[in-house]
């Protein structure tokens, strides 16, 4: 009796320990798997802290020592002449008033002022038919004049085409491409003169448009180019050579392709004290005296012809008129 009493009580031993063992290693079980729950997510935390910290980072901080760069748009029709704005650094210098600077052929902003509008400027531009030489109106037009000044002293219109020769019309220059479309690289604001002032030999800015004025102008070669209307920048005026500007309007053609290609091959700008004096009522004149000429010996020739050729006169005059008017509207749609 008493044996199987001790045989019980040793079972019920077993079996409790076996018991106590399967709690404790539950309780185990149930630590790692805590210990696992919380780990992960503090190594995912600590690698990406060492990302953040050592790895490539694809947002706007810049090492210690690096530039910034800053993209700014520019707006196309300013200058910074009478206080337009331009991109800092990107400013071009003036160039040297002895022509030393190096050739340029694109600006990345419309120049500072580099004239002074109290001095006079005049230009000699040398061409494949000679040369002839021009007064710029500083105190007119000194967007154009400094604009003008500021190209020709890098020497952007040396070596560079007239393409544009419209027979009594202009001579149009100042694209290095030829094509019609090319420019400087900036534009600037429109400086217009009255009604009535382009003559024979004005040099005036050619556009695509109000205030797109960049590098290309045209010097006035015939009646068909006096006539403009008033929406081209007059910044000078052709004051000796106008037989070389008589030579060149010889060369063109109704289309405006040159018929013998032309050449600038080189202007030069000559700076001098003293402000620039007014050449219109000059050439008005001039012009006058030649108008004179012309009437007094066409009045001769009519008096040694016949009714014939006073026919063949009349009808030829009235085809030029015709074309005159064709080739105005052309200009005016024609982009610098």
């Amino acid at each position: 009796m008493g044996t199987d009493k001790r045989e019980r009580q040793k079972t019920n031993r077993q079996l409790k320990l076996e018991e106590m063992a399967r709690e404790a290693r539950k309780r185990k079980t149930k630590r790692r798997a805590l210990q696992i729950g919380i780990g992960i997510p503090a190594l995912i935390l600590l690698v990406f802290g060492a990302v953040r910290l050592f790895g490539d980072d694809s947002s706007d901080t810049v090492a210690p020592g690096a530039t910034t760069v800053t993209t700014v748009a520019v707006d196309a029709s300013s200058t910074t002449v009478a206080g337009a704005t331009t991109v800092p650094g990107s400013v071009v210098p003036c160039p040297a008033a002895d022509g030393s600077s190096a050739k340029m052929t694109s600006f990345p902003a419309a120049p500072q002022t580099c004239i002074d509008p109290s001095k006079t400027y005049t230009i000699e531009v040398d061409t494949t038919l000679g040369s002839y030489t021009a007064e710029l109106y500083p105190a007119k037009a000194p967007l154009a004049v400094n604009s003008f000044v500021f190209l020709a002293r890098y020497h952007y219109f040396d070596g560079t085409p007239c393409h544009r020769i419209i027979t009594g019309f202009v001579i149009q220059c100042g694209d290095p491409t030829g094509s019609g479309t090319g420019g400087p690289g900036y534009s600037f604001a429109d400086e217009l003169p009255a009604a009535g002032e382009y003559k024979l030999g004005s040099i005036a800015m050619a556009n695509s448009g109000a205030n797109t004025n960049g590098s290309q102008f045209f010097v006035i070669s015939g009646d068909q180019g006096i006539a403009l209307p008033p929406s081209y920048s007059l910044f000078g005026q052709v004051t000796e050579g106008l037989d070389v500007v008589a030579a060149l309007d010889a060369v063109g053609s109704s289309g405006g392709t040159p018929t013998t290609p032309i050449t600038i091959n080189k202007v030069t700008v000559t700076e001098s004290a003293g402000a620039a004096s007014d050449t219109s009522t000059t050439v008005a004149s001039t012009d006058q005296s030649t108008d004179d000429t012309t009437d007094d010996t066409t009045e001769t020739t009519d008096e040694s012809t016949d009714t014939t050729d006073d026919t063949e006169t009349t009808s030829k005059a009235t085809t030029t008129t015709a074309a005159s008017a064709k080739t105005t509207t052309t200009l005016a749609t024609t982009g610098s």
